[in-house]
């Protein structure tokens, strides 16, 4: 049968129920990972799975909640945000993702897709950031919010690229979309999945990927580094985690269990269809990441002194 796993361990954990708390509401992306991570999750374990929405100031609540718990039998899904610089941007968040979060698995990844108006001017990507660079602040770009990571992400190519778009920031994706089709905007990154029905319509220009290299959930787009920008590798991405509590075996023995579920083939196939690229990692292999991300853009957020809303 597809997902079973089998983990292994050194006692009988989990001894009862488990709950995966995500910060965000039915239906949304990690709401739907994890309830693709549930059923296996239970076949694996020998304990039934349940999905608890908390909801708000983009996923922290969430995570907190997490962070506090001390029923040895709560994880969360997270996104990046949560487990990297959601201190950085907002010191009233009530956890530190470092001290307070253990890491537990990786699970999915994907580049933002640099989008424009379809009318915008450069034959390829490189004429692109010609013409941005000449254009200086008199080009847009929109965000869904400040410190999304749409925000710093272009925060983060201004500088890398040398181009200097003003940052207008929307509610929500929606309106970046309308703003881009207007002529409002000419630039934002979005997620893959809310971009590309949109750019193979030809109502909006996909420029490039973000990226270290292309990506499978747009294999047609370049990279930044083929247009001609150096040192630029920005992914979303969510995870398991759990709280800093929870004993090393217990972490390790669900670390297992969710890096194996992640790679089986048919996982896989879920997790693209919900525009991620499948990973599952080791818990320092993610813990890695979270370093990594928490560095590149929490210099970013220092800079650019930006705080969210």
């Amino acid at each position: 049968m597809p997902f079973i796993v089998q983990a292994q361990g050194a006692d009988n954990w989990p001894s009862k129920p488990l709950r995966i708390v995500v910060g965000f509401p039915a239906g949304s992306s990690p709401d739907l990972t994890a309830r693709a991570l549930a059923e296996p999750l239970e076949k694996a374990l020998g304990q039934s799975v349940v999905v608890e929405n908390r909801v708000g100031a983009g996923g922290n609540i969430g995570a907190d909640a997490v962070a506090k718990a001390t029923d040895g039998h709560t994880i969360g899904l997270m996104i990046n945000g949560n487990l990297t610089i959601a201190r950085l941007l907002n010191p009233a968040v009530r956890y530190d993702p470092l001290r307070d979060l253990a890491p537990v698995s990786l699970v999915g990844v994907a580049p933002l897709v640099l989008t424009a108006p379809a009318s915008t001017p450069g034959a390829d990507a490189k004429a692109f950031f010609d013409a941005a660079r000449a254009a200086g602040d008199r080009w847009s770009y929109g965000s869904p919010g400040v410190g999304t990571v749409g925000h710093i992400g272009m925060e983060l190519l201004k500088n890398r690229a040398g181009i200097a778009p003003v940052h207008v920031p929307y509610p929500g994706y929606p309106q970046v979309f309308n703003a881009m089709m207007a002529g409002d905007l000419q630039l934002s990154m979005l997620p893959p999945a809310l971009a590309g029905a949109q750019i193979r319509a030809g109502k909006l220009r996909g420029i490039a990927v973000t990226s270290s290299g292309r990506s499978t959930l747009a294999p047609e787009l370049p990279s930044l580094a083929e247009a001609g920008v150096k040192n630029f590798n920005l992914e979303i991405w969510n995870a398991v985690a759990a709280p800093a509590s929870m004993p090393r075996a217990h972490a390790d023995k669900l670390a297992a269990a969710v890096s194996a579920i992640v790679r089986a083939p048919e996982m896989r196939q879920r997790l693209f269809q919900q525009g991620w690229q499948a990973v599952g990692s080791s818990p320092e292999a993610l813990a890695n990441r979270i370093q990594a991300d928490t560095r590149v853009l929490g210099g970013i957020i220092r800079a650019q002194q930006i705080k969210a809303e």
